[in-house]
């Protein structure tokens, strides 16, 4: 696709607007002459109003949360993958210096040419200035030591200037012992002494001058041991290379002999050493007259002088310049804005860049990271190999490195050095009082920093290292570049943990450190964006921060007055609260130095940002890290009120800053010393954050368990003493002989009123009113949470206190409490003719399991909801082993008999035409029905049975929240990265949803007037369909049946594609199915009887379909001679769930806060039966109830006055009731009697009344956007209606069932019939 074709961002097709206007051919529809039902016309045809309609849409449940579940990654990924520091860093602190020049006398094995090179250190010893001068020697070690001190000012040098075999032995065993297990360095220039051996002996002097004296490897090795780096500038240097492992590994076995004799003798080290040789084995020195006759030597300690002679000998093109003139190139080699200054840096940079693109990064480290002069002489030794190659000598180290003399930066070096000789002539003139000339600086680093900005641009494909990242560092000494640099390498460190991995390798933490040092305002942004990218990958940074106070930096940064020269102030403010949360966590001298009210103030005040929830969400972890196990920070928090304003954030809209104010309350809790006011405190918070048990987000409650479960530790003897009485008060209500609907009523009471209330028991109990019974029971009713992680979370707690009771001094009497608690439940069972439940052994140690039977469930839905969340028993049954983990993934068995349910709670039953039309259907019976398995969340792990329960539990939140420093952000996400697989399906998607669109709109017109009698597709779902819902695109058709099973199935081929549970309690069923997200990657959301909201994703999938959300939308249902259960209507345009049903209450769920935003009375006695909205601007939503009265209600309302219009025309059971999203929008509603009415919100009359069907109406399907509904009746036949009442075709099914009808939104022409 043509880029200029490609659209800016993807946004969704025009499923959920208006009529559409404008046909492919560019024709007007016909739908622009028809007038929209409610007065929308004008609003919903309005461009502005579409547009931003389209601007707001989003996806949802797809963000990381939903992904992880709040689950930090694998430990692996946390970490480094390699260790940067260099713990073991070594120094050369001694050198011995030995020139074996002999001048004036050639040895005898060395012929040499005439002219010959002559210049040693760069003094000539045969010009006749020099040889007249007595002590030449004494002016080359000088020269030679100067030369060494530009590597390392720091190291201690000896000249040895023709020395004898006693004179070096001496030296070096001085050298070993003053250097002690620090480095020797030890060099060696044998130009005038016979060539080495080859086996590796060197030569040496004897005293009087008279005999060249060889000394041996093995010696040499003895006298100045390891480590040591040898530097050999003589010819055949390759031999002592060749035979120095072989004496070595002599040495090393004498030191084990001698160890084994005696385990107390002193042990020399012989390992670590380097070796840098002029040339191979067989290879003699270069004599050519115009270099230095040590040029390996003059390579590696004066690398810009000997690469200026050599390119000005080497160069083809004519020069205005002498050797002489060299001499004379301007500066210092220390200031780096003088031209001989800067050559050094340029050539400091590129060798570094060819070592860390060509060696091992472990080589790499070792050589140019552990030692100041290793690494200089290994940067100038590159520079040797290249030259000395030139001039037929090779070379060689120990440890071998890699070719690098083809390396094509070598290049740039050439024309660094190019660029200075061109203005040498007239830098020349000027100095010589000619006209005056500025030094033009060299584009080297400017022209790096552009290639490592284009390396950034194409995103670092495979992760692959950039060229350019050492001559990064080196930029960094610069003013005039650090700001771009630093900017440059925030991108690089913004590509994830492999990338902070490469800067902190490279050696780039000294310099950042160095720059929190800086009083420059601009360098402010990207300082705190680099150090949020390290201290993510690597904590251990604490102590350093430490050092110099650098930590204070970003206490500064984070204060509400401070100014950041940046537009997104607030999001750098966020990471300097996370910088500081790691400067404290688990580091108590980061506590102690950042603990003050100014840090609290600071966080305190971010919590009020409404914009940033970043700067929320880490204001929170701050504190959090701030006081943890620090009791002064604790008491410094209580003085200004910290644990309340985050007890505040329990309503906080988005889920990660409510789980991170509870993460910091958990943190929160056990102060020392538990006094009548740190009592008080704690429990205030407890009973301030209980309501979050009904947060919509698994995270969150995950988090709620945790600070419960330190709660619970923290206050174990109290709710042993709750969980005791709750287990008595669950033995009189079953001890009464109420009947079941009283038993009900009786748990609700409970429920409401809290254990210990007068309505529980008559007698005065200890945990009456307290703080610890009502989380208590929450704890109970959590331990069956629909999501499995929320309920392990729960049940460790729960059986950590179960198993607390049976190993108290109550043990006995709690283990016959609990066998007589099972003695009922087989009781109940036996007289419901259930099979009997397993007895419970004794339980003599903690270890040993309960295997304690499930409790009775009533079939009834709502006895089900309530005994599951209040039952002790429903607790004990998940004790270690014998249960599952939830016990809402319990399903129903094969023999439930819906007819079997008890009709009504309540003393007189409804008229016949007010219930259900399924009121009485039989069961279906398939033998063919198998369990399906139920979907977990991603990376969920059930519970290990084997391992005793321990709290407090550990809160993985932290870590999670982290990764987000961890991940790319300067860049797009993956699916709005133009090009990407993701962006590309998504398009594609996009494209597809358009065609369809195209197609089928214009059959709207033929819909309302044609036989709808053509078979589409016939399958065998095994089991009874009781809900049916299409996709909007895909060929995709859900089916739910009369159990708790979901089948996904490809209408077009009639295959089933998947099939899966939904984890239903026994007796509850599924009671709506939809999918959300159509436009993309759907999802599909269930609605349960028993309350429950269910997401999946990868529905289509059996190997990869994953729960994404599961809570309960509805936690208080009342009891209903209708039992509707759970329905619910989803608002993809405002990412609302409106969720009803037996409850007196509408409750609007947010799918963007997961939390519910508001709770519309319902405004009858009635149960909600079908809610249908608006699926445009989605303010206007109509609610059907059981007494057939419709309602409609406006969101923008006050909850009080939010009914604004009621129609009480139909007379019994509401059977559906569906606002079309397109069309007409026309208002369609059934009764059970057949009535069908359409209706216009303006009017207090419908428009038109058709009765469908004289039998009973079982179903009633409404077509998104063409003008015809369907119709079902218990006589087993489906018929077709326009709008208008015309009737279109009517057909029976294969079968003699019931019906449920589904119509496919935007497939114009097909209905969907399950039987």
């Amino acid at each position: 696709m043509p880029a200029a074709q490609r659209p800016t961002q993807l946004v969704r097709a025009t499923t959920d607007l208006g009529p559409r206007r404008q046909s492919p051919q560019g024709q007007p529809r016909d739908e622009e002459n028809w007038e929209l039902r409610h007065g929308w016309e004008e609003e919903y045809n309005s461009e502005e109003y579409l547009n931003k309609l389209n601007a707001a849409f989003y996806m949802y449940f797809t963000d990381k949360r939903h992904e992880t579940g709040g689950k930090p990654k694998e430990e692996d990924h946390q970490h480094p993958s390699q260790e940067w520091r260099m713990r073991d860093r070594v120094k050369t602190v001694f050198a011995g210096l030995m020139l074996c020049l002999n001048i004036g006398v050639d040895p005898p094995d060395v012929i040499k040419t005439n002219p010959t090179a002559t210049l040693e250190c760069w003094i000539d010893p045969t010009s006749p200035s020099t040889s007249a001068n007595t002590k030449v020697m004494e002016l080359i070690g000088k020269a030679l030591q100067s030369q060494y001190e530009t590597l390392s000012i720091r190291t201690r040098y000896k000249q040895f200037l023709d020395p004898s075999v006693e004179e070096t032995k001496r030296c070096c065993v001085t050298l070993r012992r003053n250097a002690r297990d620090e480095r020797v360095l030890f060099h060696y220039n044998g130009h005038g002494v016979p060539l080495p051996t080859s086996s590796g002996e060197v030569w040496y002097f004897n005293r009087n001058y008279t005999q060249y004296i060889p000394v041996s490897l093995y010696d040499l090795q003895l006298w100045l041991a390891g480590p040591s780096i040898y530097v050999l500038d003589v010819s055949h240097a390759g031999n002592v290379i060749q035979n120095f492992n072989r004496f070595v590994e002599k040495h090393e076995a004498e030191s084990e002999e001698a160890r084994l004799k005696d385990p107390n003798a002193p042990v020399q080290n012989y390992s670590d050493n380097i070796i840098l040789a002029a040339c191979g084995q067989a290879e003699t020195l270069p004599t050519n007259p115009d270099l230095p006759a040590d040029l390996f030597t003059s390579c590696l300690t004066t690398p810009v002088t000997i690469s200026l002679r050599c390119f000005v000998l080497d160069c083809q093109l004519p020069l205005d310049i002498t050797l002489k003139d060299l001499e004379k190139v301007p500066g210092r080699l220390q200031e780096r804005r003088t031209p001989l200054g800067e050559l050094n840096w340029i050539f400091t940079a590129i060798t570094d860049t060819i070592a860390w693109n060509t060696l091992p990064r472990e080589l790499f480290r070792k050589l140019f990271r552990q030692d100041l002069m290793v690494a200089a002489l290994f940067r100038n030794y590159l520079l040797a190999e290249r030259l000395m190659r030139a001039n037929n000598c090779h070379p060689t180290t120990q440890p071998a490195l890699p070719p690098t003399h083809t390396h094509p930066l070598w290049q740039a070096w050439d024309l660094a050095i190019e660029m200075v000789l061109a203005q040498l002539p007239a830098l020349i003139a000027s100095e010589e009082g000619g006209p005056q000339y500025e030094y033009q600086h060299s584009v080297f680093f400017t022209e790096q920093l552009t290639a490592f900005d284009v390396y950034l641009s194409q995103g670092a494909p495979d992760q692959k290292p950039p060229d350019q990242l050492p001559i990064v560092l080196q930029v960094l000494l610069s003013q005039v570049h650090r700001l771009r640099a630093l900017v440059l390498l925030s991108k690089f460190l913004d590509l994830g943990p492999w990338a902070v991995n490469l800067a902190l390798s490279i050696g780039i933490f000294p310099y950042v450190l160095k720059l929190l040092q800086s009083a420059a305002h601009e360098l402010k942004p990207v300082m705190i964006f680099i150090w949020a990218r390290i201290l993510a990958v690597d904590q251990s940074c604490q102590t350093d921060l430490l050092k110099d106070n650098g930590y204070k930096y970003f206490l500064t940064a984070l204060k509400p007055d401070a100014q950041i020269p940046i537009p997104n102030v607030s999001e750098h403010r966020a990471m300097s609260a996370f910088i500081i949360a790691m400067f404290c966590r688990g580091f108590h001298q980061g506590q102690v130095v950042s603990l003050s009210p100014e840090l609290f103030h600071a966080c305190l005040c971010h919590l009020e940002d409404p914009d940033n929830p970043l700067l929320r969400q880490w204001s929170c972890l701050c504190i959090s890290m701030l006081w943890q196990d620090f009791s002064e920070a604790k008491w410094a928090g209580i003085r200004v009120g910290a644990h309340q304003r985050l007890c505040q954030m329990a309503l906080d809209p988005v889920p990660e800053v409510r789980a991170a104010a509870l993460h910091a309350l958990t943190n929160f809790l056990g102060i020392p010393g538990l006094t009548e006011q740190v009592a008080s405190i704690e429990q205030a918070i407890a009973a301030t954050i209980i309501q979050m048990t009904l947060d919509g987000n698994s995270m969150v409650r995950k988090e709620l368990l945790v600070f419960f479960s330190t709660f619970v530790k923290r206050y174990e003897n109290k709710f042993l003493v709750a969980a005791f009485e709750e287990l008595l008060a669950e033995l009189q209500r079953l001890r009464s002989p109420n009947t079941e609907a009283e038993q009900v009523r009786h748990a609700m009471n409970h429920a409401q009123s809290g254990p210990g209330s007068p309505a529980d028991s008559s007698r005065e109990l200890v945990s009456k009113y307290s703080v610890h019974a009502t989380i208590w029971k929450h704890l109970l009713i959590m331990s069956v949470d629909p999501h499995p992680e929320v309920a392990y979370y729960a049940t460790l707690i729960t059986d950590y206190i179960h198993f607390g009771l049976l190993a108290s001094a109550l043990g006995p009497r709690v283990q016959c409490l609990m066998d007589e608690l099972v003695g009922l439940w087989k009781r109940s069972n036996s007289n419901k003719q259930a099979p009997p439940p397993a007895p419970s052994p004794k339980v003599t140690h903690p270890l040993q399991p309960l295997t304690l039977t499930n409790p009775p469930k009533s079939e009834s839905y709502l006895s089900l909801s309530i005994k599951r969340t209040a039952s002790v028993a429903a607790a004990l049954k998940n004790m270690t082993l014998g249960g599952s983990s939830t016990a809402s993934h319990e399903t129903a068995t094969n023999g439930t008999n819906r007819s079997q349910r008890p009709n009504s709670l309540r003393p007189q039953a409804p008229a016949e035409w007010s219930r259900p039309p399924d009121a009485h259907d039989p069961a279906s019976h398939s033998p063919a029905y198998t369990k399906a398995k139920s979907p977990v969340p991603r990376g969920y792990k059930p519970r290990n049975y084997e391992d005793m329960p321990s709290l407090p539990l550990k809160s993985g939140f932290y870590e999670w929240s982290i990764e987000y420093f961890r991940e790319p952000q300067m860049k797009p996400n993956e699916p709005d990265e133009p090009g990407s697989d993701d962006y590309n399906s998504r398009l594609w998607r996009r494209m597809r949803n358009e065609k369809t669109l195209n197609t089928t709109q214009p059959l709207k017109s033929l819909a309302g007037s044609s036989r709808w009698d053509t078979p589409s597709g016939f399958f065998r779902n095994d089991s009874q369909p009781m809900k049916m819902c299409f996709h909007q695109f895909e060929e995709h058709l859900a089916v739910a049946d009369d159990r708790d099973t979901i089948c996904i199935w490809n209408w077009q081929q009639s295959a089933r594609i998947n099939r899966f549970s939904n984890g239903n309690p026994s007796g509850s069923r599924i009671n709506e199915v939809r999918f959300i997200n159509e436009d993309d990657q759907a999802l599909l959301v269930t609605g349960s009887s028993d309350g429950v909201i269910k997401l999946y994703r990868d529905y289509e999938s059996e190997k990869e379909v994953e729960l994404v959300s599961a809570f309960r939308g509805l936690s208080d249902l009342v009891p209903s001679t209708k039992n509707a259960g759970l329905i619910f209507d989803w608002q993809q345009g405002q990412g609302k769930l409106l969720v009803a049903g037996d409850v007196k209450v509408i409750r609007v769920w947010n799918a963007a806060t997961e939390i519910c935003t508001n709770e519309i009375p319902a405004r009858s006695g009635s149960c909600i039966t079908s809610l249908t909205s608006d699926q445009v601007a989605g303010n206007v939503f109509i609610a059907g109830y059981g007494d057939g009265a419709v309602r409609v209600f406006d969101q923008r309302e006050r909850p009080a006055t939010a009914m604004k219009k009621a129609w009480r025309h139909h007379k019994q059971w509401i059977t559906n009731l569906h606002m079309q999203r397109g069309g007409m929008r026309e208002l369609v509603s059934g009764s059970r009697n057949g009535e069908i009415k359409l209706w216009d919100i303006r009017m207090d009359e419908p428009i038109r009344t058709i009765a469908a069907t004289r039998d009973t109406l079982r179903t009633l399907s409404v077509h998104e956007h063409a003008p015809v509904f369907a119709t079902g009746s218990d006589r087993h036949n489906i018929s077709v209606f326009n709008v208008n009442g015309a009737f279109l075709s009517t057909f029976e099914e294969y079968t003699d069932c019931e019906y449920v009808l589904s119509s496919a939104s935007d497939d114009v022409g097909l209905f969907g019939v399950g039987g």
